[in-house]
């Protein structure tokens, strides 16, 4: 870890939970670079401040989590004393719990929580059809699919804690509930943020059902997966684990794949390593996957790739319309993948497309997981 302080240039934006920031690190005077900071965690910066920034991933040229982010400030012309920042939440969870910037939060849960009796009694998730996603940037597509299926479809997003921790950092996200793709969020683990926090993943899930009445809710990490090329070592672990939790609790884990033809990696090429870890390895109860429509030479390379590893042993395929039919309406939403938009890899947009839609058509009783494997 590295600490430097510095001095906030200008704000450059400043959007619900998040400020991106111009600074100028006390190791480099007359260059600039850019900080993000969670009022949450430090309070609201402004020009002048002098802020301490934890400069790490910058340091090491990291994609994920490249940025410099803000760990205290003080405001300027301020000498520091007293109270640096006085934000109560009102509850008593913690998350980040241990470290130096560990904060309260009102779970959803706990005893003072109005939601606490909803929650004491919750055990099943009654059918709920939940996309497991491997990737953050499926949740806005699954989403557009469900609400074309039916927009009055509830749909509920749950943040695990896999990826980042913030909900704020992403900005697809909060685009997703603005424009109506997303109706509510819950931020699980060490994740917070969401319009709900919860403690753990199988207790968000039962959020999503019975406070937030989703009629679908959709799994993923926050943005930023971590990848290492080993087996295991990589944040697509996550997908399978969901799945057991969705089905531990009575629901129905929709898998969507990761699927990409213009990655140039092996190992993420077609079907992804990531999906087959999951689907073959960690997730240990069946799910329904969902299989996009593609060209004949690809859909036959996924479909080799599926068999020869076993996921139909294990797994039920419902075959989508997604990749057929012409694309959900994402009402504006700029969702890449990598930095490659959909006509740049339609086969990864397709893919999460086809999870939505599943879970749309099992929320509306068009399918069912005894006959998932029916073809329409």
């Amino acid at each position: 870890m590295r600490l430097v302080w510095a001095t906030v240039e200008s704000v450059r934006s400043f959007a619900e939970g998040i400020q991106r920031l111009e600074v100028t690190p006390d190791t480099a005077p007359g260059e600039t670079g850019t900080a993000l900071a969670y009022p949450a965690l430090t309070g609201a910066c402004e020009t002048g401040d002098r802020v301490l920034l934890n400069t790490t991933a910058v340091d090491l040229a990291l994609g994920t989590g490249g940025h410099h982010f803000v760990v205290a400030r003080t405001p300027a012309g301020e000498a520091p004393a007293g109270v640096a920042h006085d934000h109560p939440s009102g509850g008593h969870i913690m998350k980040l719990r241990y470290t130096p910037l560990q904060l309260d939060v009102a779970a959803v849960e706990e005893q003072s929580s109005p939601n606490h009796g909803v929650m004491s009694h919750a055990r099943d998730l009654a059918g709920l059809p939940v996309a497991c996603c491997g990737l953050h940037s499926h949740v806005p597509l699954a989403a557009a699919a469900v609400k074309q299926a039916d927009p009055a479809l509830r749909v509920a997003y749950v943040m695990t804690d896999f990826g980042a921790l913030p909900l704020a950092l992403s900005e697809v996200v909060r685009a997703s509930v603005e424009a109506g793709l997303v109706d509510t969020t819950i931020t699980c683990g060490h994740a917070f943020g969401g319009a709900y926090e919860a403690v753990n993943v199988h207790s968000a899930l039962l959020a999503a059902r019975h406070v937030a009445r989703a009629d679908v809710a959709i799994v993923a990490i926050g943005p930023g997966v971590v990848g290492t090329a080993t087996p295991f070592g990589h944040g697509g672990v996550a997908q399978g684990e969901a799945v057991n939790a969705v089905a531990a609790l009575g629901g129905v884990p929709v898998a969507s794949l990761r699927l990409s033809f213009a990655d140039q990696r092996v190992r993420h090429h077609g079907v992804s390593h990531h999906t087959i870890a999951a689907l073959t390895r960690v997730a240990l109860a069946r799910a329904v996957v969902a299989v996009p429509h593609l060209p004949a030479d690809l859909a036959e390379e996924v479909e080799a790739t599926l068999e020869d590893a076993g996921v139909w042993d294990r797994h039920e395929r419902v075959v989508a319309r997604a990749g057929h039919a012409g694309p959900p309406d994402l009402k504006g939403v700029r969702v890449t993948t990598m930095g490659r938009a959909e006509s740049d890899d339609p086969a990864f947009f397709a893919a999460a497309y086809a999870a939505g839609e599943a879970c749309a058509r099992i929320a509306l009783g068009e399918i069912t997981p005894e006959r998932a494997n029916r073809t329409s």
